[in-house]
């Protein structure tokens, strides 16, 4: 399953880790560039470029939404 999302800001990025470290799946989150970062990993999302929409990626379609809610709160 894949979401598209626009994540704006810095406070987007640490929900998105917060909300992925209570899933039991991987969630990866996809770039336009290409690069992938796993979605509990503050690091890894760090280096993702954010100017564009990012895709999240998982085979969990629950734990999926959980993730992309994170962003619209």
């Amino acid at each position: 399953m894949v979401k598209l999302i626009n994540v704006k800001n810095l406070s987007q990025v640490k929900e998105i880790v917060k909300k992925a470290s209570h899933c039991y799946d991987d969630i990866g989150v996809h770039d336009e560039a290409g690069a992938i970062a796993d979605a509990k990993s503050i690091l890894g999302l760090m280096r993702l470029d954010y100017s564009k929409p990012v895709r999240l990626v998982s085979e969990n379609e629950a734990e999926l939404n959980y993730v992309a809610n994170a962003v619209r709160s």
